[in-house]
């Protein structure tokens, strides 16, 4: 049995709609435009995802693993959303999609400006002919400045951005985030920014622009880093699951796995003492405020090393709840994934689709009690090709059967 199989099963539902009525033209691969374009549809904006005739998004082909032919990496950033094979780079194809623009209201791209120009879908393209579009570019590095056209992943923002440098032990190499970060972080800035813009155009009755850089996201990412370090002079580096500025915050052993644990201001120091039976040293005058802890971190990190030896995790994780004392296990994903309160809230789960049932990782955001948001699942390459000719553009049987033939859409 594959994990996702013991997940609850949730059939389609209304979801939110507090963006019914907003229409979303995605032309973006891979995971960041994907991902800012999920966020948009799981609160209920309608999504299209026009695609390449040969192979779709970039990600279809991103496996192993695969689940039924579908890429896993594909299925947890597509769901809510309608796929269109569409080549735009004939003359037909970019007639279709101008026809779909006229009723577009974020036009989602992460072409590089070289190659949006040369398509013909720049900002200062349509622009002139829907300026109540709103056009959201989302790149490695910006529609400007001297990288603008170089091409980019998120490991290499990752790098770019510093976050690399301070991932890891000191004494190993930098370490990449486990997730793409860049991609995830990126995405969210620009569904972030798309509903300010949306806000905007209420107001103005005009589109605009939107420059989303993974480079500008990523580097923001660093903010108290890199603030502390423009106003210190201190250079940040990298320390493990050990924090620089706070002193107790990082991970421990115990008598049988590691937990991680914060002691993050002077109440909690006190209180971790008195739960852990040590209040005498927790008294002592030298550690009586974050900054003298941090002077004497390497005096303290040992001693708490050797009092959290004497108990097992789990034993020391109940403690610390029930006396308010931020702690937790140092989960693997087969461990976050059979989390019963993410469970109960059905957060992972499994919808039927064309491929059969797929996992998901829901949104994790409740509005007035409501969380399940899928209506969709993630299509399959074109599957919604007809319907959109047919019903939002209102062509003909023999128009649509003319592009299959030419190989401007899918058959």
């Amino acid at each position: 049995m594959l994990p996702y199989e013991k997940l609850p099963h949730v059939q389609a539902t209304a979801g939110f709609s507090h963006l019914e009525g907003i229409r979303v033209l995605d032309l973006s691969t891979s995971v960041a435009g994907p991902y800012a374009t999920q966020l948009l549809a799981d609160f209920g904006a309608t999504v299209l995802k026009i695609e390449k005739i040969d192979g779709g998004d970039d990600a279809r082909q991103w496996g192993p693993p695969f689940l039924n032919g579908a890429s896993l990496w594909f299925l947890s950033v597509n769901r809510n959303k309608h796929s269109m094979a569409l080549d735009v780079s004939q003359p037909a194809g970019l007639d279709i999609l101008m026809s779909l623009l006229e009723t577009t209201d974020v036009l989602v791209l992460n072409m590089t400006p070289r190659v949006q120009a040369k398509l013909g879908i720049d900002y200062a393209k349509l622009q002139q002919k829907f300026p109540q579009l709103i056009h959201a570019s989302l790149t490695g590095f910006g529609l400007t400045g001297s990288r603008a056209d170089h091409p980019c992943y998120d490991l290499i923002s990752e790098g770019y951005s510093g976050i690399m440098d301070l991932t890891g032990e000191f004494e190993n190499d930098p370490q990449k985030v486990g997730t793409p970060a860049a991609d995830m972080l990126a995405g969210q800035d620009l569904a972030m920014a798309a509903l300010a813009a949306i806000n905007g155009r209420n107001k103005t009755g005009k589109g605009c622009c939107i420059d989303i850089s993974m480079h500008a996201t990523m580097s923001r990412f660093t903010a108290p880093r890199v603030v502390a370090y423009l106003g210190s002079g201190e250079l940040p580096r990298r320390s493990g699951g050990r924090d620089s500025v706070i002193a107790i915050y990082q991970v421990f052993n115990t008598a049988d796995a590691q937990l991680s644990l914060g002691l993050g201001n002077d109440a909690i120091w006190k209180r971790f003492w008195e739960t852990v039976g040590d209040i005498k040293f927790g008294q002592t005058p030298a550690y009586a405020n974050n900054a003298g802890r941090r002077e004497h971190r390497p005096a303290i990190v040992a001693h708490i090393t050797q009092v959290l030896k004497t108990r097992r995790r789990d034993e020391w994780l109940e403690l610390f709840a029930a006396n308010r004392i931020p702690a937790g296990p140092i989960n693997r994903v087969d461990e976050v994934v059979a989390d019963q309160d993410l469970l109960d809230k059905e957060f992972f789960y499994t919808s039927d689709s064309a491929y059969g049932p797929v996992p998901q990782v829901g949104l994790g955001i409740q509005i007035d009690g409501q969380q399940r948001v899928h209506r969709k699942s993630p299509p399959k390459l074109g599957e919604d090709t007809q319907v959109v000719l047919k019903d939002w553009l209102t062509m003909s049987d023999q128009e649509i059967e003319n592009l299959k033939q030419a190989g401007i859409v899918n058959r």
